[in-house]
Protein backbone atom coordinates (compact mmCIF):
# COMPACT_ATOMS: atom_id res chain seq x y z
CA UNK A 1 0.00 0.00 0.00
CA UNK A 2 1.50 3.29 -1.18
CA UNK A 3 2.16 5.37 1.94
CA UNK A 4 2.15 9.36 1.58
CA UNK A 5 5.11 11.31 2.62
CA UNK A 6 7.11 14.76 1.96
CA UNK A 7 10.41 14.40 1.57
CA UNK A 8 13.81 16.88 1.04
CA UNK A 9 16.54 15.40 -1.41
CA UNK A 10 19.52 17.51 -2.11
CA UNK A 11 21.49 17.69 -5.31
CA UNK A 12 23.96 19.83 -6.56
CA UNK A 13 22.58 22.55 -4.42
CA UNK A 14 19.16 21.85 -5.99
CA UNK A 15 16.75 21.24 -2.44
CA UNK A 16 14.29 19.29 -4.25
CA UNK A 17 10.44 18.76 -2.44
CA UNK A 18 8.58 16.26 -3.29
CA UNK A 19 4.86 15.52 -1.75
CA UNK A 20 2.94 12.61 -2.41
CA UNK A 21 -0.46 11.20 -1.12
CA UNK A 22 -1.85 7.97 -3.04
CA UNK A 23 -5.13 9.86 -3.40
CA UNK A 24 -4.28 11.53 -6.78
CA UNK A 25 -1.87 13.39 -4.33
CA UNK A 26 -4.68 15.57 -2.38
CA UNK A 27 -3.56 17.19 0.89
CA UNK A 28 -4.47 16.72 4.39
CA UNK A 29 -3.38 18.29 7.21
CA UNK A 30 -0.61 16.18 8.27
CA UNK A 31 0.77 16.48 4.45
CA UNK A 32 0.66 20.37 4.79
CA UNK A 33 2.22 20.79 8.55
CA UNK A 34 4.98 18.45 7.16
CA UNK A 35 5.17 20.59 3.41
CA UNK A 36 5.40 23.75 5.26
CA UNK A 37 7.92 22.70 7.91
CA UNK A 38 10.38 21.10 4.99
CA UNK A 39 9.94 24.10 2.94
CA UNK A 40 11.30 26.08 5.86
CA UNK A 41 14.13 24.09 6.13
CA UNK A 42 15.37 23.98 2.93
CA UNK A 43 15.20 27.74 2.87
CA UNK A 44 17.40 27.68 6.10
CA UNK A 45 19.66 25.30 5.01
CA UNK A 46 22.99 27.27 3.46
CA UNK A 47 23.47 23.87 1.43
CA UNK A 48 20.44 25.34 -0.49
CA UNK A 49 20.89 27.55 -3.72
CA UNK A 50 17.33 27.29 -5.10
CA UNK A 51 14.21 24.97 -4.50
CA UNK A 52 12.54 22.72 -6.65
CA UNK A 53 8.80 21.54 -5.66
CA UNK A 54 7.49 18.64 -7.63
CA UNK A 55 4.87 15.90 -6.46
CA UNK A 56 5.17 12.07 -6.89
CA UNK A 57 3.79 9.74 -9.64
CA UNK A 58 3.38 11.03 -13.28
CA UNK A 59 -0.24 12.12 -13.49
CA UNK A 60 -2.13 14.57 -10.94
CA UNK A 61 0.05 17.24 -9.56
CA UNK A 62 -1.84 17.82 -6.52
CA UNK A 63 -5.96 17.50 -6.63
CA UNK A 64 -5.92 19.83 -3.92
CA UNK A 65 -7.86 19.43 -0.24
CA UNK A 66 -8.24 15.68 1.01
CA UNK A 67 -11.90 15.36 0.92
CA UNK A 68 -12.02 12.60 3.50
CA UNK A 69 -10.92 15.36 5.88
CA UNK A 70 -13.48 17.89 4.83
CA UNK A 71 -16.30 15.14 5.13
CA UNK A 72 -15.05 14.82 9.02
CA UNK A 73 -15.08 18.78 9.80
CA UNK A 74 -17.41 18.80 12.28
CA UNK A 75 -17.14 22.55 13.85
CA UNK A 76 -16.15 25.97 12.45
CA UNK A 77 -12.62 25.96 14.31
CA UNK A 78 -11.67 22.28 13.02
CA UNK A 79 -12.80 23.83 9.68
CA UNK A 80 -10.34 26.83 9.86
CA UNK A 81 -7.33 24.96 11.11
CA UNK A 82 -7.45 22.46 8.60
CA UNK A 83 -7.75 25.62 5.74
CA UNK A 84 -4.82 27.11 7.39
CA UNK A 85 -2.59 24.27 6.52
CA UNK A 86 -2.81 25.80 2.74
CA UNK A 87 -2.34 28.92 4.69
CA UNK A 88 0.64 28.53 5.74
CA UNK A 89 2.13 26.29 3.24
CA UNK A 90 1.83 29.27 0.81
CA UNK A 91 2.84 32.04 3.60
CA UNK A 92 5.97 29.53 3.77
CA UNK A 93 6.68 29.89 0.05
CA UNK A 94 6.14 33.67 0.06
CA UNK A 95 8.72 34.07 2.94
CA UNK A 96 11.06 31.62 1.59
CA UNK A 97 14.73 33.38 1.28
CA UNK A 98 15.27 30.86 -1.69
CA UNK A 99 14.11 31.04 -5.48
CA UNK A 100 11.07 28.18 -5.66
CA UNK A 101 10.73 26.36 -9.21
CA UNK A 102 7.62 24.40 -9.68
CA UNK A 103 7.54 21.25 -11.43
CA UNK A 104 3.91 20.65 -12.50
CA UNK A 105 3.36 17.49 -14.64
CA UNK A 106 -0.46 16.79 -14.30
CA UNK A 107 -3.54 18.20 -13.06
CA UNK A 108 -3.69 21.07 -10.21
CA UNK A 109 -6.82 21.32 -8.56
CA UNK A 110 -7.83 23.64 -5.92
CA UNK A 111 -5.08 24.13 -3.64
CA UNK A 112 -2.72 22.68 -6.31
CA UNK A 113 -3.49 25.25 -8.23
CA UNK A 114 -2.50 27.46 -4.97
CA UNK A 115 1.16 25.77 -4.90
CA UNK A 116 1.83 26.25 -8.50
CA UNK A 117 1.12 30.23 -8.31
CA UNK A 118 2.73 30.38 -5.08
CA UNK A 119 6.17 29.35 -6.90
CA UNK A 120 8.27 31.61 -8.25
CA UNK A 121 8.62 30.20 -11.62
CA UNK A 122 6.88 27.14 -13.02
CA UNK A 123 7.60 24.75 -15.37
CA UNK A 124 4.50 22.13 -16.72
CA UNK A 125 3.22 19.49 -19.39
CA UNK A 126 0.74 20.08 -21.52
CA UNK A 127 -1.00 17.26 -19.18
CA UNK A 128 -1.21 20.19 -16.57
CA UNK A 129 -4.85 21.61 -16.55
CA UNK A 130 -5.99 23.87 -13.75
CA UNK A 131 -9.39 23.84 -11.96
CA UNK A 132 -10.77 25.69 -9.49
CA UNK A 133 -13.37 23.63 -8.20
CA UNK A 134 -14.17 25.05 -4.91
CA UNK A 135 -17.93 26.53 -5.47
CA UNK A 136 -19.43 23.61 -6.70
CA UNK A 137 -19.18 22.00 -3.84
CA UNK A 138 -20.38 25.05 -1.70
CA UNK A 139 -17.28 26.72 -0.43
CA UNK A 140 -14.68 28.91 -2.38
CA UNK A 141 -11.02 28.96 -3.31
CA UNK A 142 -10.55 31.84 -0.48
CA UNK A 143 -7.29 31.17 0.82
CA UNK A 144 -5.61 30.80 -2.28
CA UNK A 145 -7.69 33.67 -3.92
CA UNK A 146 -5.06 36.34 -3.29
CA UNK A 147 -1.83 33.99 -4.58
CA UNK A 148 -3.54 33.19 -7.51
CA UNK A 149 -4.82 36.56 -8.27
CA UNK A 150 -1.45 37.71 -8.22
CA UNK A 151 0.10 35.77 -10.92
CA UNK A 152 -2.87 35.54 -12.97
CA UNK A 153 -4.89 38.56 -12.20
CA UNK A 154 -8.59 38.86 -10.83
CA UNK A 155 -10.44 38.46 -14.18
CA UNK A 156 -8.60 35.19 -14.89
CA UNK A 157 -9.19 34.16 -11.61
CA UNK A 158 -12.90 34.75 -11.29
CA UNK A 159 -13.00 32.97 -14.76
CA UNK A 160 -12.04 29.55 -13.55
CA UNK A 161 -14.10 30.73 -9.99
CA UNK A 162 -17.10 30.66 -11.30
CA UNK A 163 -16.67 27.83 -14.27
CA UNK A 164 -16.03 25.67 -11.46
CA UNK A 165 -16.20 22.83 -13.08
CA UNK A 166 -14.05 23.17 -15.96
CA UNK A 167 -10.64 22.78 -16.41
CA UNK A 168 -8.26 24.96 -18.47
CA UNK A 169 -5.53 24.15 -20.63
CA UNK A 170 -1.65 24.19 -20.03
CA UNK A 171 -1.47 26.80 -22.50
CA UNK A 172 -4.15 28.84 -20.89
CA UNK A 173 -2.56 29.04 -17.56
CA UNK A 174 0.84 29.87 -19.82
CA UNK A 175 -0.88 32.87 -21.51
CA UNK A 176 -2.01 33.84 -18.17
CA UNK A 177 1.11 33.79 -16.58
CA UNK A 178 0.42 30.76 -14.01
CA UNK A 179 3.34 28.77 -16.16
CA UNK A 180 6.28 29.88 -17.50
CA UNK A 181 6.89 27.37 -19.66
CA UNK A 182 4.67 24.52 -21.13
CA UNK A 183 6.48 20.93 -22.69
CA UNK A 184 5.29 18.18 -24.47
CA UNK A 185 6.99 15.61 -22.24
CA UNK A 186 7.93 15.50 -18.53
CA UNK A 187 11.55 14.69 -19.63
CA UNK A 188 11.63 17.88 -21.45
CA UNK A 189 10.79 19.52 -19.03
CA UNK A 190 12.99 18.26 -16.30
CA UNK A 191 15.61 18.82 -18.84
CA UNK A 192 14.46 22.51 -18.83
CA UNK A 193 13.76 22.61 -15.54
CA UNK A 194 17.56 20.99 -14.45
CA UNK A 195 19.26 23.53 -16.76
CA UNK A 196 17.66 26.56 -14.95
CA UNK A 197 18.08 25.22 -11.43
CA UNK A 198 21.39 24.43 -12.44
CA UNK A 199 22.06 28.29 -13.63
CA UNK A 200 20.43 29.81 -10.75
CA UNK A 201 22.71 27.86 -8.57
CA UNK A 202 25.65 29.71 -9.41
CA UNK A 203 23.98 32.80 -9.13
CA UNK A 204 24.59 35.39 -6.09
CA UNK A 205 22.27 34.00 -3.52
CA UNK A 206 22.32 37.44 -1.68
CA UNK A 207 21.08 38.53 -5.16
CA UNK A 208 19.09 35.96 -5.34
CA UNK A 209 17.40 37.03 -1.71
CA UNK A 210 16.97 40.11 -2.94
CA UNK A 211 15.25 39.96 -5.79
CA UNK A 212 12.80 37.65 -3.91
CA UNK A 213 11.89 39.80 -1.72
CA UNK A 214 11.17 42.39 -4.71
CA UNK A 215 8.94 39.71 -6.44
CA UNK A 216 6.75 39.28 -2.96
CA UNK A 217 6.23 43.40 -2.33
CA UNK A 218 3.10 44.34 -0.43
CA UNK A 219 1.88 40.51 0.73
CA UNK A 220 3.61 41.20 4.23
CA UNK A 221 -0.34 41.00 5.33
CA UNK A 222 -1.06 37.85 4.06
CA UNK A 223 -0.04 35.92 7.55
CA UNK A 224 -3.19 37.67 8.53
CA UNK A 225 -5.62 37.63 5.66
CA UNK A 226 -4.83 34.12 4.56
CA UNK A 227 -6.17 32.91 7.94
CA UNK A 228 -8.61 35.10 8.11
CA UNK A 229 -9.66 33.40 4.47
CA UNK A 230 -9.40 30.02 5.98
CA UNK A 231 -12.16 31.01 8.71
CA UNK A 232 -14.29 31.61 5.82
CA UNK A 233 -14.13 28.44 4.46
CA UNK A 234 -13.93 26.60 7.63
CA UNK A 235 -17.65 28.15 8.36
CA UNK A 236 -18.65 27.20 4.78
CA UNK A 237 -17.27 23.75 5.05
CA UNK A 238 -20.08 22.91 7.82
CA UNK A 239 -22.84 24.44 5.42
CA UNK A 240 -25.82 21.55 4.79
CA UNK A 241 -25.04 22.42 1.18
CA UNK A 242 -21.35 21.16 1.60
CA UNK A 243 -22.14 18.64 3.53
CA UNK A 244 -24.80 16.80 1.25
CA UNK A 245 -21.99 17.38 -1.96
CA UNK A 246 -19.05 15.71 -0.08
CA UNK A 247 -21.45 12.81 0.97
CA UNK A 248 -21.20 11.45 -2.53
CA UNK A 249 -17.46 10.56 -1.89
CA UNK A 250 -17.90 8.91 1.06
Amino acid sequence: MEVAYVKLTIENKIGFIEFFHPNRNSMPSDVLLELEQIITTAGNNDDVKVIVLKSGGDRTFCAGASFNELIAIENAETGKHFFSGFANVINAMRKCPKLIIGRIQGKAVGGGVGLAAAADYCFATQYASVKLSELSIGIGPFVIEPVVSRKIGKIAMSQMTIDAETFYSADWAKEKGLYSEVFESTEELDQALNALAGKLTSYNPEALKEMKKVFWQETDHWDALLHDRAGISGKLVLSKFTKDVLKKYR
